[in-house]
């Protein structure tokens, strides 16, 4: 089984990670402008004071008298040259030293250079590149020093015209130092701003994961039973709207709770009613107490307490196939005033006992886009239930009105009509008024709960308007075409 990591966890990681990429970028890009920069500055202070050293160098050289033939005193400026030089060494943190055309060293700031002991030459390649200009090399000078330098160098002459060149290098390693420096004093900020962040990293994601084990706990209180848990409010947009998600689904499972002990306590009292009143007349008969004379009777009563779970059994049969999604609706273009007749044909007897008024059917053929077998039973629930609760010598109308891509269908039926609060309640399963528990003996309570179910398969809507003491209407929205 794979193993799971917390959200805490993965959270924390990739801060950590996002902060550490960030200080890895950071250091790249300040290790490249500051040897760039150093580079430039030194370059720019190079040929600063090449440009001014020469221009003293050939001062000197010029008010300097060469004795002419003196091989040892042929360059009698070298002193007074080697100090200027020192200056601007020190100025520039470098080695200032002039070599003639055979690239040997006749002035330097730097005692060693100017020893002549080392045999240490500039390669004539190398002067070859050197113009009245400063030319600027990174280089060792071709082996002249043992590391890499800057190196800015120009030509001037000497009064019998002699080229010259003087140098000025700088060893790379003073810019690595420099660099090194910087890049250690970064690298300790760094370490320190690093453990300072994850430190605040750490304690803000356990901040911000705490409602997320607020709801994990509150789930799986929801999932043991417990529905009156409730989150309270959080501050962040995300939190709270998912806080108030599971909050709704907790009350809607409390009210399907609630709805289910009900459904289960109905269901057991419905079927219990019958149950008992056959077990009680069959064991009548058995033992005696009931005489033979009244066994057609009390047989009469069994077979309509039979009739009765047989209709519960149904209904519930139905409303599973139903909610299960196993009912498919056959649909097509059917006439909806159909099964209103033959419905009406069906209670012709108990119509013409209460003498109701049948009203509205003189319409034209009207058209759903249905399944006929459940358009059929939603009829009959309703013509029965009007039938059931129509005041003697009342009404029921019929109406039909075609509204975009629905028909309007309502039956009203006169009578005592349903109070206020009655009417959220009229589709529930197994609800019945307290006028129906008197009028209404054989129902088992679930025919408008049915009639709810066909009508949402079909993607329709039901509804009631009903005023006390004066009517009662059902109003259905179907499909006027596919």
């Amino acid at each position: 089984m794979q193993r799971t990591k917390s959200i805490f966890f993965k959270y924390f990681i990739i801060c950590s990670a996002v902060i550490l990429i960030s200080f890895i970028c950071l250091g790249a890009v300040l290790l490249l402008v500051s040897s760039q920069y150093f580079i430039g500055e030194k370059k720019d202070l190079l040929y600063s004071n090449v440009n001014r050293a020469s221009v003293e160098t050939q001062t000197i050289i010029r008010t300097q008298h060469i004795s002419e033939g003196t091989q040892d005193k042929e360059y009698i400026w070298r002193d007074e040259v080697a100090n200027v030089l020192k200056a601007y060494a020190a100025a520039s943190n470098a080695e200032f030293f002039i070599v003639n055309d055979r690239g040997e060293i006749v002035a330097s700031s730097d005692i060693s250079l100017a020893n002549f002991t080392n045999g240490r030459v500039i390669e004539a390649s190398i002067l070859e590149k050197i113009s009245d200009e400063p030319v600027y090399m990174q280089s060792g000078l071709g082996g002249f020093f043992e590391s890499t330098h800057h190196n800015v160098a120009v030509r001037f002459y000497d009064l019998d015209d002699n080229a010259l060149y003087l140098f000025a290098s700088a060893s790379v390693s003073q810019q690595d130092s420099a660099v090194g420096a910087m890049m250690k004093l970064f690298l300790l900020s760094a370490v320190i701003v690093l453990l300072v962040s994850m430190i605040i990293v750490y304690f803000a994601t356990i901040k911000l994961t705490a409602p997320i084990r607020e709801m994990a706990e509150a789930a799986i209180k929801i999932g043991q039973g417990n529905f009156l848990t409730r989150l309270p409010e959080y501050e962040i947009t995300e939190f709270d709207e998912l806080g108030n998600a599971i909050n709704d689904m907790s009350a809607n499972l409390a009210s399907y709770d609630k709805m289910r002990t009900s459904f289960v306590q109905n269901v057991s009292h419905e079927l219990r009613t019958p149950m008992t009143s056959i077990g009680g007349f069959v064991d009548g008969m058995l033992d005696g107490t009931i005489p033979p004379s009244q066994h057609r009777k009390y047989l009469g009563l069994i077979s309509t307490e039979i009739k009765r779970l047989t209709r519960l059994i149904r209904s519930m049969l139905n409303l599973a196939k139903i909610e299960s999604g196993t009912m498919k609706p056959d649909m097509k273009m059917i006439s909806i005033i159909e099964p209103i007749a033959n419905t009406l044909f069906t209670f012709e007897s108990r119509i013409e006992q209460k003498h109701i008024d049948i009203q509205g059917l003189d319409v034209g053929r009207v058209k759903v886009y249905a399944d006929s077998d459940l358009i059929h039973q939603v009829m009959y629930n309703l013509i029965e239930n009007a039938i059931k609760f129509v005041n003697d010598g009342g009404y029921i109308r019929f109406g039909f009105e075609t509204e975009g891509d629905f028909v309007k269908i309502s039956i009203e039926n006169s009578g005592e009509g349903l109070s206020e609060d009655e009417l959220p309640m009229i589709f529930d399963r197994f609800y019945k008024t307290d006028s129906s528990r008197s009028k209404d003996a054989t129902g088992v309570g679930l025919g408008l709960n049915i009639v709810r179910s066909i009508v949402k398969l079909h993607g329709g809507n039901i509804r009631v308007t009903s005023v006390k003491g004066k009517y009662t209407r059902f109003i259905i929205d179907l499909k006027s075409k596919p």
